[in-house]
């Protein structure tokens, strides 16, 4: 049990720097100017339109580093600094989240698998801590209630590492796309690549921190059956 609480530390630590590092990068980035003077927002209808999509929306979202995609209404949200900006880092996240809008647009099994389990995690998310907490307060009466906590943690954990592959493909597609249509110069795609990089590592620290934290969960309870 004591090296799950190290793992958990570890993963933590990591964590905070990968997160230090995308910020870092994205400040970077967000200080080069684009050569062709191109704005997110303007990317984004480009690329939409130039992939057959022509029913996406392109808005603008309050916050930093809130951009996504919403495949229920079918909108690229891009934050201020994303949707007016025209710098590096605002074509490297503005194509990304329009790499999402091809994912849904072409059936990409793993985005599709991903949006079906979101209806089920939403509910089950507001009970699970609570019931994990549950059992482990009931886990010398009964391991029922925990068993139940970690099924739904490990539904979660799993979500977390579907998604890995569609935040990967939708880098890759933004980055094949804006180099093919000549949207960055040779050193503008390798800044994109970098900032990219760093934001898919955000996503994998995430599904090793939730894989350590689910298996301590299971440790709880084989140290139950001991």
């Amino acid at each position: 049990m004591a090296g799950a609480y190290v793992i958990g530390i570890l993963v933590m630590l990591i964590s905070l720097y990968v997160q230090w590092r995308l910020k870092s990068k994205f400040e970077e980035y967000s200080q080069v100017g684009l050569s062709n003077g191109m704005s997110g927002k303007e990317i984004a209808e480009t690329m939409l339109r130039e992939s057959g999509i022509y029913d996406v929306r392109v808005l603008s979202v309050e916050g930093r580093l809130t951009d996504h995609y919403n495949p229920q209404d079918k909108t690229v949200n891009l934050s201020p600094d994303v949707y007016h900006g025209r710098s590096v880092s605002a074509a490297a996240v503005a194509s990304h989240e329009c790499g999402h809008a091809v994912q849904h647009a072409t059936a990409y099994k793993w985005l599709q698998f991903r949006s079906q389990m979101v209806p089920f995690l939403s509910i089950a998310s507001s009970y699970m801590q609570w019931i994990i907490l549950g059992g482990i307060i009931l886990l010398n009466t009964t391991p029922i209630p925990l068993m139940v906590g970690v099924a739904l943690f490990a539904a979660t954990t799993l979500f977390s590492f579907i998604t890995l592959p569609v935040e990967y493909d939708a880098s890759n597609r933004a980055l094949a796309w804006i180099k093919n249509n000549r949207i960055v110069n040779e050193r503008e795609y390798i800044m994109s690549a970098d900032a990219l990089k760093w934001a898919a590592r955000t996503y994998l620290v995430a599904a090793i921190g939730s894989l350590a934290t689910l298996l301590y969960y299971v440790s709880l309870l084989m140290g139950r059956r001991d």
